[in-house]
């Protein structure tokens, strides 16, 4: 059995990494709300903004003739892995990253795969395949839609000019704090509309529908990345508290049983002591 003085340096510790996991669970707890609220905000815009989208193309007669749905064959691939810039998340960044080898490895086994890493993690799970394009990391430190645009623009060019085939973002998807969901969506090109659609709403369009279309397909593609990193901004934090508040059960745990353990060996101790005594007291009445 150990001695006191290393059973006491062990309570000492867990307390010590107790107070910290317990700390960073009521910061990643105040910093979800921020995040959830403006991703719950955000989503009924982004999905009014697509069915808009798609309500004014199933009007269009054939192919609106937009460079950003050109379909390609598809040689050059771009993956968008969006994670976070620190660990301590649970099985956050782990998810993503196994998600992106995946379809790297199976979906585009034949097709030549780059990545744009948003998130420090990312950046560090492929850097060393020397196939990452970019590293935007910096983005969650003014994590705003005119930052979030620019890279947008940046990719649209990219497709645009013939760099890339197909671009997909892979990000968690948040549902609720002990819950995130991995997803992969095609960003470029747009994808065309699937069955029938039909429109029932009568709009009156000012100057026509190929330009309202056009000038609406910039603003949806920023707006679809945005979303998905405002989705994995607040599932970070979701995941981060719920890791850090098992984590502060589990130190708690195996505090009181090092108490135990401690208050064991003390009172072995103490028992020793005393038979010594006991003895020696014999030994001299002897």
């Amino acid at each position: 059995m150990a001695n006191l003085k290393e059973i006491r340096n062990r309570i000492s510790s867990v307390s010590s990494t107790m107070q910290i996991t317990s700390a960073m669970k009521m910061v990643s707890a105040a910093k979800l709300k921020k995040a959830q609220d403006a991703i719950t905000a955000m989503r009924p815009y982004s999905d009014k903004l697509t069915e808009l989208l798609q309500s004014l193309s199933a009007t269009l007669e054939g192919d609106s003739g937009s460079k950003y749905a050109d379909q390609r064959e598809v040689k050059n691939v771009l993956l968008i892995v969006i994670t976070s810039n620190r660990g301590l998340a649970g099985a956050f960044n782990s998810n993503i990253i196994k998600e992106t080898n995946n379809l790297a490895g199976s979906k585009y086994a034949n097709k030549n795969v780059s990545y744009l890493a948003i998130g420090k993690k990312a950046n560090d799970a492929f850097k060393k395949t020397n196939n990452v394009i970019a590293n935007e990391s910096q983005i969650f430190d003014d994590l705003t839609f005119d930052n979030v645009a620019v890279v947008a623009e940046m990719l649209m060019e990219k497709f645009v000019s013939g760099d890339f085939d197909k671009i997909e973002i892979i990000y968690n998807k948040f549902k609720n704090a002990a819950t995130q969901i991995v997803m992969t969506e095609q960003f470029l090109p747009i994808k065309p509309i699937e069955g029938d659609v039909v429109v029932n709403t009568d709009y009156i369009f000012e100057p026509s529908k190929i330009e309202i279309v056009e000038a609406l397909i910039p603003k949806s593609l920023k707006t679809q990345l945005y979303k998905s990193i405002r989705d994995s901004f607040a599932s970070e934090h979701g995941a981060r508290m719920t890791a850090m508040h098992k984590a502060t059960d589990n130190a708690t745990e195996l505090r009181d049983q090092l108490k135990l353990t401690y208050n064991k060996a003390r009172q072995a101790s103490i028992t020793n002591e005393i038979l010594e005594i006991v003895g020696g007291a014999e030994a001299l009445n002897n």
